[in-house]
C-alpha cells in the first residue's frame, strides 16, 4: 500500500468536503445532472483519444498507484551479488534451490538455468521490460487525458447551465439556484481533474521510473552472471543505477557484511 499516495488523496477530499459541510448543507452541491456530464462525458471524450484496450487497462495500472511494493535496489544488488556468487562457485544449475524475491529476476534466473545463450535472455527480458513500461506510459496519458478534458466537460455543463438560467429570466428567484447549479459542474471538473487523474498520472509516471530502473538492473545482472563476471565487479556495476546517497547506503552495508 502507497500511504503517499492514499492519504493524499483521502486528506485533499476530505478537506473539501469537510468545507463544503461546515458552510451549509451539503446536499446543495450534488446535483444528478452535473455529475453525469462531468464523469460521464469526460471518460467518452478520453475513450476517443485511446483504443478501449487502453482506455480499460489504464484503470487496472492505476491499481499501482496504490498498491505497489517499492523494490529497495541495495537489498536487490545484495541478492543479485549472492547469485552471481553462488553460480561462480556451484554452477549455474546451483541457481535452481535458491528462492528469488524479484519475479523479473526469477524470470532471467530461469532462463539461465535452462542454459538460454545470451541473445535469448537479453531480448526475452527486453522486451519484458518495454512492455511494462509501454503499460505505464500508457495509462499515465488516459489519465493525463482525463485531467485535462474532466475540466472541459466541467465549463461545457456551467455553459448548459447558463443558457437554461438566461432562458428563465423572467423568474428572479430562480437566477441564484440555477447559477449554483451551473457551477457545480465546474467543481466537479477541477476536482476530478486535480484531486484525482493529474495526481494518479503523476505517480504512474514515477511508477514507470522505479520499475525500469529495477528491471534494467535485473537484466544486467542476469547478463553478467550469465558471462561469469567476477561479483564485485558486478556490483560496482549495478551500483551505477543507484543515486549518491543510496549508493553510500550500500557501500556502509557491504562493508558491515564484510565485516561480520
Amino acid at each position: 500500500m502507497d500511504l503517499a499516495t492514499l492519504l493524499g488523496m483521502v486528506g485533499a477530499i476530505g478537506i473539501v468536503l469537510a468545507a463544503i459541510m461546515t458552510g451549509g448543507s451539503a446536499l446543495v452541491f450534488v446535483n444528478v445532472p452535473s455529475i453525469l456530464i462531468v464523469l460521464g462525458g469526460t471518460f467518452l471524450v478520453v475513450m476517443i483519444k485511446f483504443t478501449l484496450k487502453q482506455f480499460f487497462g489504464a484503470f487496472k495500472v492505476a491499481a499501482r498507484a496504490f498498491f505497489f511494493k517499492v523494490e529497495h535496489p541495495d537489498a536487490l544488488i545484495a541478492e543479485i551479488v549472492n547469485l552471481a556468487n553462488i553460480a561462480r562457485k556451484e554452477g549455474m544449475l546451483a541457481l535452481e534451490e535458491q528462492e528469488v524475491s524479484n519475479d523479473f529476476l526469477n524470470q532471467g534466473i530461469q532462463m539461465l538455468i535452462d542454459g538460454n545463450d545470451r541473445e535469448v535472455i537479453s531480448t526475452v527480458m527486453t522486451k519484458d521490460l518495454q512492455q511494462t513500461l509501454d503499460r505505464h506510459t500508457w495509462g499515465a496519458k488516459v489519465f493525463s487525458a482525463t485531467g485535462d478534458v474532466a475540466p472541459a466537460m466541467g465549463m461545457i455543463g456551467t455553459l448548459i447551465g447558463l443558457v437554461q438560467m438566461l432562458s428563465a429570466m423572467d423568474d428572479p428567484k430562480s437566477i441564484g439556484p440555477a447559477m449554483a447549479v451551473a457551477l457545480l459542474t465546474t467543481l466537479y471538473g477541477a476536482m476530478l481533474a486535480n484531486m484525482v487523474a493529474l495526481p494518479i498520472a503523476d505517480k504512474l509516471t514515477l511508477r514507470k521510473r522505479d520499475e525500469s530502473v529495477v528491471q534494467a538492473m535485473c537484466i544486467d545482472g542476469v547478463l553478467a552472471i550469465q558471462e561469469g563476471q567476477n561479483p564485485r565487479i558486478i556490483e560496482s556495476m549495478l551500483k551505477a543505477y543507484l543515486d549518491p546517497t543510496q549508493r553510500a547506503s550500500a557501500d556502509e552495508d557491504s562493508a558491515d557484511a564484510e565485516a561480520a
